[in-house]
């Protein structure tokens, strides 16, 4: 039983009821908004440790939530997973460059989302045992226990996920990464066909990084690689 908190945002009675019986059954704190602009501010309120936010609501979208949820300081490093519908793979995509840590498609299971939400978890800050204390090179310091990075002497915001794929390159740096075994550390999982996650990711990460995006390295048609 898990005492983490969950905030459904979504705008299908049946399936945000559904969610709610399942989540609460499995022993989480459960809040529930049927729109984008409730959601928002539900989020601040129930300051939840994960969110499930539907790409398809009225008024705000998903993807305009999710952007939004990321630009607040309070609510950045909220886990987002994203529930969408099989025609939507153009917007799953921009999801995750926005900072979603994944995404569920209509319909699914209540298990394959359980061990979703379980996995993102485990991915959140608090919950990495596999690294620990600091790694500093020259202006780049991370911070494995308090989940933190810093470039040049300042902070720079990574969701858990970026903050995950960082910690997985940094322990194998010098070695080539391929996008599969990224895909497994990270993720805990493997997407079929959507090793493209990975890139989007490093991207991401990449211009976070700032004048060390470059400790990145492509390794074409393989994966990546941190500079060792």
């Amino acid at each position: 039983m898990s005492d983490a908190k969950i905030l459904i945002i979504e705008d299908n009675e049946d399936t945000r009821e559904l969610l709610k019986y399942n989540l609460t059954a499995s022993g989480y704190a459960v809040a529930d908004a049927a729109d984008g602009h409730d959601g928002l501010e539900a989020a601040r309120a129930f300051m939840p440790d994960l969110i499930l936010l539907d790409l398809m609501l009225p008024g705000m979208d998903g993807l305009e939530v999710c952007r939004r949820l990321k630009q607040a300081p309070e609510t950045a490093r909220v886990p987002v997973i994203m529930l969408t519908a099989r025609g939507e793979e153009v917007d799953r995509i921009v999801g995750l460059e926005l900072g979603a840590d994944d995404y569920v498609v209509k319909p699914f299971s209540p298990r394959e989302l359980t061990l979703r939400i379980k996995a993102v978890l485990r991915r959140a800050p608090g919950e990495d045992g596999d690294s620990s204390g600091v790694w500093e090179e020259d202006g780049l310091r991370v911070d494995f226990d308090a989940h933190t990075i810093e470039v040049n002497g300042e902070r720079v915001q990574l969701t858990a996920t970026e903050f995950k794929l960082l910690s997985e390159l940094i322990r194998g740096r010098g070695k080539v990464q391929t996008r599969d075994h990224l895909l497994d550390m990270v993720w805990d999982t493997h997407f079929e066909g959507y090793s493209r996650t990975v890139d989007t990711h490093v991207r991401r990460l990449r211009q976070k990084l700032g004048p060390f995006a470059d400790w990145i390295e492509t390794v074409r048609g393989v994966g990546y690689r941190f500079r060792s």
